[in-house]
């Protein structure tokens, strides 16, 4: 669809199967030409050997969600939450401050691990986080853990802690910043991070409004994952925020895809969309395999997609994202 719809002229597409590191490899081995590009795989499992080939002049369009994958000629494509949320952070002011809900799984705990590094390069202050089980048997018991004083206390002496072993200028401002805050009254959360996605996040919203986290008071905020109208007619997730692109952008390919195919378009399928429009520019413009990595390589280098402007960095796609608002089952830009 991509091909047909952005005029692709010249392209040759060779789809192969596998089903095992052997097939994998065989593949690879067959296809090794210097200027070669494969997308894919989709699985971490399959992408983490990718790296032994690089000396080929071979790129790897893989669409893992393991970061640490990203080297090399190895290339990322996928939603980020890190990339997400450093611009819906960037939307907050000084005065904002955070809470952090999350389930004990990989996507939780990948947030949790970044949620920092995230508060530091933005305005507002993390004041308390709380975690649940991902089957959800605690999950009450985490919502009200976040409105104790004795948590938010510990928070706010974890990140003094933190600051104080810096010397830089950054952190010195910040520490004298979070110092002003020593009591329950001055350290109440006026933010919302709930870092769950799918059926659990339907049954987590509601239990805070519950447990009087009003979202008439504390913004609520998610990340990419809830920009699905699956999400948009929770009444707890009205005035919910978000980093994510107008749906009008991508609302023509997902009409077409349905009278073409009968099928529901897929939001991860803007993914190999860009793709290919990306790479159709690599080959129109006859770029040598060092023009591409260089081209690849520049963070400045801004190429147009269905997500909006996106780039690479640090091997792994970044987008210029929007802050979108939940209302009455429609999502609209608010920055």
């Amino acid at each position: 669809m991509a091909i047909y719809n952005l005029n692709v002229k010249d392209v040759n597409l060779q789809i192969e199967f596998f089903e095992t590191d052997r097939d994998l490899k065989n593949i690879i081995d067959k296809n090794l030409v210097p200027g070669r590009v494969f997308i894919g795989p989709i699985q971490s499992k399959y992408t983490k050997a990718l790296n032994k080939y690089c000396d080929k002049k071979v790129i790897f369009f893989s669409f893992s969600s393991e970061t640490p994958l990203a080297k090399d000629c190895i290339y990322l494509l996928n939603f980020f939450p890190k990339n997400e949320l450093s611009q819906l952070f960037s939307l907050l002011n000084e005065d904002a401050k955070v809470a952090l809900l999350y389930p004990e799984n990989e996507y939780g705990y990948l947030i949790n691990s970044f949620i920092d590094d995230i508060i530091f390069e933005s305005s507002s202050i993390l004041v308390n986080r709380s975690s649940y089980k991902d089957d959800l048997s605690n999950v009450r018991d985490a919502i009200k853990e976040l409105g104790k004083y004795e948590l938010r206390k510990y928070e706010l002496n974890r990140q003094k802690q933190i600051l104080s072993s810096k010397e830089d200028e950054k952190s010195k401002k910040r520490l004298k910043k979070l110092e002003r805050f020593k009591t329950t009254n001055d350290y109440d959360f006026t933010n919302i991070l709930i870092a769950d996605y799918g059926l659990n996040l339907l049954q987590v919203v509601p239990l805070l409004p519950y447990y009087d986290i009003d979202p008439n008071i504390v913004q609520f905020m998610g990340t990419g994952v809830i920009d699905d109208k699956t999400f948009f007619y929770e009444p707890s997730l009205q005035g919910a925020i978000f980093p994510g692109v107008p749906e009008y952008k991508r609302i023509n390919i997902i009409n077409d895809y349905m009278e073409i195919y009968g099928e529901e378009f897929l939001r991860i399928s803007t993914l190999p969309y860009d793709l290919i429009g990306l790479i159709n520019l690599i080959y129109s413009k006859k770029y040598k395999y060092r023009d591409v990595i260089k081209l690849l390589n520049n963070p400045n280098k801004k190429f147009d997609g269905i997500d909006g402007s996106f780039y690479f960095k640090n091997n792994m796609i970044e987008r210029d994202l929007n802050i979108l608002k939940i209302n009455n089952g429609n999502s609209f830009v608010i920055n």
